[in-house]
């Protein structure tokens, strides 16, 4: 454990010694900057979900383009797509935990201090409410990430700095047409929608409960993200990695977002 006076990082280590988790948690500086905005006029905004549809279409940025893979009424995950040599605003959510997922390329989340946290495939950071970040693209290849967000709000957010102009500016209210691969509505669960896979068709997004995942751990599984209410209520996700040194359990009684590297079967399903 290392403790700066502006953020706390924490790195969980499994027991084969593989990183399995850094924690990105707020710290003085990050609370003495968010006052700061605060007092200077700055606010943070709330989602309609009812509302505001170009959520589902994908929304371009400066730096690349995200969109939505999967929302609920408790978890948002987002996919984004970060071209080099660009980055995302250093901002903070003020009120939503946040955890970021690699699925490819090489990156790194910085904090307010300046401390990076290296991303390759199969990393997970978990970043607090109110610790300010940013992720910068550090490879030649475009970096691919899952965020998941809870609780759901789009608008909790306050950009500090910003390569493109953006410091201080509230969400993208603009998008791109993504009827091709469009959000669709999960019959099975209430106001719960998805996509099956990116517009590239490189991932694939499903719904699988535990038991199937337990019975049929797959070699193109990246992540496990388990959809629990639990998790939502404590702030505290335990996502697994579709790496075969990660032995922790799955939950047989628990629904599971699972990102994977689409197989040529399943682009042509």
């Amino acid at each position: 454990m290392a403790i700066t006076p502006a953020t706390t990082i924490v790195q969980h280590t499994s027991d084969d010694g593989q990183d399995r988790i850094v924690r990105l948690d707020a710290g003085p500086a990050d609370i003495a900057e968010l006052k700061r905005l605060l007092r200077s006029g700055a606010r943070f905004g709330n989602e309609q979900f009812d509302e505001d549809s170009h959520l589902d279409e994908v929304i371009p940025k400066p730096w690349g383009y995200e969109y939505r893979a999967y929302v609920d009424e408790l978890f948002d995950c987002w996919a984004l797509h970060i071209d080099a040599p660009h980055g995302t605003s250093v901002h903070l959510h003020p009120r939503k935990l946040t955890y970021l997922l690699c699925l490819g390329g090489q990156g790194v989340t910085t904090g307010l201090n300046g401390t990076s946290i290296p991303l390759r495939q199969g990393s997970i950071v978990r970043i607090a409410p109110g610790a300010f970040h940013g992720t910068r693209n550090a490879g030649d290849e475009p970096l691919e990430l899952i965020e998941v967000e809870s609780p759901r709000n789009k608008f909790d957010l306050m950009r500090l700095k910003d390569d493109y102009n953006r410091a201080g500016t509230a969400y993208e209210s603009s998008s791109l047409d993504a009827s091709k691969h469009p959000m669709r509505k999960v019959l099975s669960f209430p106001h719960t929608r998805m996509r099956a896979h990116t517009p590239d068709g490189r991932f694939r997004f499903e719904l699988r409960t535990g038991m199937d995942v337990f019975y049929r751990r797959r070699a193109e599984d990246l992540f496990h993200i388990p959809l629990c209410v639990s998790g939502a209520v404590y702030a505290d996700l335990e996502i697994l990695t579709g790496r075969p040194e990660d032995a922790r359990r799955v939950h047989t009684d628990m629904q599971y977002l699972c990102v994977s590297v689409a197989t040529a079967r399943a682009k042509t399903a």
